[in-house]
């Protein structure tokens, strides 16, 4: 490779770093907010949302009919001082959001939502969708004693999109919207 090929592939390079790393401050932005552990006569139940996790990018390439994913990670523990914390559930949770190019709407699936998917003519809702968790059981309360310290976690991401091979060199630039939360805990006593 003579000269000028080195140069241009060491500027192809460079540019592919700075995005990357622009791609990895954007992915930081996204936030667990509005996290609420509750419970009804039976079953712990936790309400949560993620803010920040939509990027301009991400709006453009999911209006042009790509889907995203959103999973949602969340553990309950028993701690105690002594020994390990007990792990008592671990959910794995999945938003999914497809648009129809030809009919105009949106069809938000929750794996943990009987009423899913759900199809919504708004953006703007079909966002508000994707991103809320409200009422989800973690546990019953059966399997839970009183009096006794526990421990919710929570993370959410941005699930890899998959496409066909083809498109994989067209749009290399989504994995540039990947983002993860950082972890949330919330500390309780039942």
């Amino acid at each position: 490779m003579n000269r000028s090929g080195q140069r241009s592939a060491g500027f192809i390079v460079l540019v592919i770093l700075l995005l990357s790393v622009h791609g990895l401050a954007m992915a930081k932005d996204a936030t667990l907010t509005n996290i609420i552990v509750t419970n009804t006569r039976d079953d712990l139940l936790v309400y949560l949302s993620v803010d920040g996790a939509f990027t301009k990018k991400m709006e453009d390439a999911i209006k042009n009919g790509v889907p995203a994913s959103f999973s949602f990670f969340i553990n309950l523990y028993r701690t105690r001082s002594l020994w390990i914390d007990k792990k008592m559930a671990g959910l794995t949770i999945t938003h999914t959001i497809k648009y129809n190019t030809l009919k105009k709407e949106y069809a938000v699936s929750r794996s943990w939502d009987s009423n899913s998917p759900v199809v919504l003519q708004s953006f703007d809702a079909a966002k508000k969708r994707m991103t809320e968790i409200d009422s989800l059981k973690v546990i019953s309360l059966d399997l839970l004693e009183k009096g006794k310290q526990y421990q919710i976690q929570a993370t959410a991401k941005l699930s890899r999109v998959t496409l066909p091979y083809y498109l994989h060199y067209v749009l290399f630039f989504l994995s540039l919207w990947d983002f993860e939360t950082d972890w949330y805990t919330i500390d309780f006593i039942y």
